[in-house]
């Protein structure tokens, strides 16, 4: 694995694990973080204060995601993947929350860090057929008990 999808898994794991600190730590000191909702949080520490409460008095759903694509620059690099989100003692993903993720991140002295992260909802209003092989397909995923799927 790059270092991106590297750094890319242990965003997940941190979500999952519920971890602030843990996911903040991913990100770059005026990183931003676009959420499903449209939410925007800008700033490392400002990230991990978004997170606290949500991990504290909500019981998250857990991501398994499906890399698509990774590009790497000299300065950057970008990750796409499909991201579903499976609802504490549920077994199946939970349709209306299956997501597109984009990562933008870049080296630092302290590792590679991401600058841009989005959590964009999969609708496609105009293709439900792609939504429904791309939630199956989600499905498929997690049945494997790899959080990311190459």
């Amino acid at each position: 694995m790059s270092e991106t999808t590297d750094l890319y898994v242990k965003l997940l794991a941190a979500w999952n694990n519920r971890d602030a600190k843990a996911m903040s730590d991913c990100f770059d000191t005026h990183a931003v973080m676009i959420g499903f909702d449209g939410t925007t949080v800008e700033g490392r520490r400002e990230i991990e204060e978004s997170l606290t409460p949500i991990f504290k008095d909500h019981p998250t759903a857990a991501y398994t995601a499906i890399l698509r694509s990774e590009h790497s620059y000299a300065d950057y690099s970008l990750l796409r993947a499909d991201a579903g989100m499976l609802p504490p003692g549920k077994h199946d993903i939970k349709s209306e929350t299956i997501a597109r993720q984009t990562v933008v991140s870049r080296p630092t002295n302290a590792g590679w860090r991401i600058v841009q992260f989005q959590n964009t909802p999969i609708a496609l209003d105009k293709d439900k057929s792609e939504r429904a092989a791309i939630y199956d397909e989600l499905q498929a995923a997690l049945r494997t008990g790899d959080l990311l799927q190459l």
